[in-house]
Formats: structure tokens, sequence, C-alpha cells
């Protein structure tokens, strides 16, 4: 596995906690700003609605992720354009900020709610079923916990999402180096305005160094589409299909794997999880300029993924 058991600055537990909060406030703007998982938006709503999710779950929210930008694409149908109804997005955190659940409750109408009690990505209430979703935080986890929340979303047959920026390439490496830089000039329009902001980036810039670090940090740690093959590996179901692979628009892709319940109509001429699997395939939305695909793996009941190691 090519992945790396680093730590981040601001997930250590003797980083203050004022500042760590500011750094996920930074986070979320550079997120929103560059509509870094726009992307990958057609294909969370078609996983959606092969499994027949009436609810998005998504966890390790902190501040809102990317959400408050992202829940626009999928309130307008995404690259699909379907007129099915938006799913309602139900944000949880571990250790949910007083501050985050009013901001997020102020500025983003009914598209979002935060769940107001803690939630444990590794133990999740039965009460909160729904399409998993997981926003540049799956590397956090490590490999035995990391396969352990795919085997709960196959085994309680709710949908999963897992969608990574981090990448241990050069190109990502590179491209992590604008990171301080976008939080210099987006510090200003953090909303709500914050002193402690201004300070913490252009006085003392303890904001935009722990973003650089952690960024880097976060693509050592990164799970490659390997690793996430080795991940799901033995998890095969006649009805349950998985799909890793990555979706590029302009300098930054985004890794994902996703996992979803797919039930179809059997047939006598091919079995049914891969005539399902294969008809959803089909809805997929013209290339657009500037985008970049490379070929994901799919895998759907008794047929095996191709291994690297």
């Amino acid at each position: 596995m090519q992945r790396k058991a680093w730590f981040e600055f601001h997930d250590h537990r003797l980083y203050p906690g004022f500042l760590r909060d500011l750094v996920t406030d930074a986070l979320q703007a550079m997120w929103n700003a560059m509509e870094v998982y726009a992307p990958i938006a057609w294909r969370l709503e078609r996983a959606i609605a092969v499994s027949g999710a009436t609810r998005i779950v998504d966890l390790c929210s902190g501040a809102g992720g990317p959400w408050l930008r992202f829940s626009y694409e999928l309130q307008r149908g995404g690259e699909l354009q379907t007129e099915s109804p938006r799913p309602p997005i139900l944000l949880t955190d571990k250790y949910p900020s007083k501050g985050a659940i009013r901001d997020i409750q102020s500025t983003s109408s009914s598209r979002l709610s935060f769940y107001p009690e803690p939630v444990d990505a590794m133990n999740i209430p039965p009460e909160l079923s729904g399409f998993r979703t997981i926003f540049s935080t799956f590397h956090h986890f490590g490999p035995a916990e990391a396969r352990a929340m795919l085997k709960s979303a196959l085994e309680q047959r709710q949908g999963i999402g897992i969608f990574e920026a981090a990448k241990c390439d050069l190109r990502t490496l590179a491209a992590v180096i604008v990171v301080p830089l976008l939080a210099l000039r987006l510090a200003t329009a953090i909303r709500p305005f914050r002193w402690s902001r201004m300070f913490w980036t252009y006085l003392v810039p303890a904001i935009p160094l722990t973003l650089w670090l952690d960024g880097v940090l976060s693509c050592l740690r990164s799970y490659s589409q390997d690793d996430l093959r080795e991940l799901t590996f033995g998890l095969e179901s006649d009805d349950y299909c998985w799909e890793i692979g990555e979706e590029r628009k302009g300098p930054v892709a985004i890794t994902y794997l996703l996992g979803f319940p797919c039930v179809p109509e059997k047939t006598e001429d091919a079995p049914a999880p891969a005539a399902e699997f294969e008809e959803v395939q089909m809805q997929r939305p013209p290339e657009r300029a500037g985008r970049c695909r490379k070929p994901e793996m799919r895998y759907c009941g008794d047929s095996e993924p191709p291994l690297s190691f």
C-alpha cells in the first residue's frame, strides 16, 4: 500500500482549537472558490439515483467542507440535468462546532442541515441512513479503519462516496505551493469576518503555513487508486457495486471511490448486477473541454478487481 502513516498538524491534539477552526474555514473557502469537486457531481448524483437513497449524510464535515458551493451542482442536476428531486444534505462531525452549525443554517437556506450531536464515522447511528459522503478526510483513517467504513456501508446497504483532492504525485505536490497564496487572497472574504483570522493570516501567518504543511502531508497520506482497490478487495456482492477512478478539471485531480447498492432486473443473457451497472454507465454525460478522465475500475458481483501487489 502506497499510503504513509503521517499526521497533520491541525489534527494534532496539541494544536489550538480556535486556530483549527480558522484553518478549517480557510480550507472550505478554497474548495468553494475553486469548485474543486464540481467534476464529480454527476458521478455522485448517478450513484445516489441508482442506490435509491433519499438523503445524503456527509461525514467528517468540519465547517461544511465543499458543500456550500457543491450542493448547487446537485441542486441543478450536475451535468446529467435530471429532473428528480434533490436529496437533502445532512452534515455531521465527531466534534460539531456550534459556530459552523449556526453559519450553515444562516447561509444555506434549506439545502443543508447540520446534525447537532457528535457522529463518529466509524460508528454511524442507525437513524442516520442515507448515501454517505466523505470529502478530503478519508486519508485521516488508517487502512483497517478505512476498510471497516467501507464494509459497514456494504453490510448496511448504504451508498458511500469517497472524494480526495490530495494525491501523492509531483503535479499535486507542486499545486500545494499555491495554497498559502490562496489563503492570503481569500481571508478577507470569508464570512463571518473575524479579526483573529486577519491576525493569524497576515501578522502571524500560522494559517497559511499550516495549510501548506498539512497539504503536503495530506498528499503523502492519501490513498492511491491501487490502495483503494486493495481496501475493497473481498467486499464484492451481487447487489453492491464499486467504482474507482479519477476526474480532473484544471490542475487538481479528484480520486474517487463510489460504492452503492444496485439491484437490477435479472436477464437470461447476462448477470443481473453487471447488466444494471452497464446501463448506468450509459448515462455518462458528454466530455467537456479541459477535462481529463482516466479509465476507472468497476466491478460488481463475482467479478474481482485487478490488483497491483
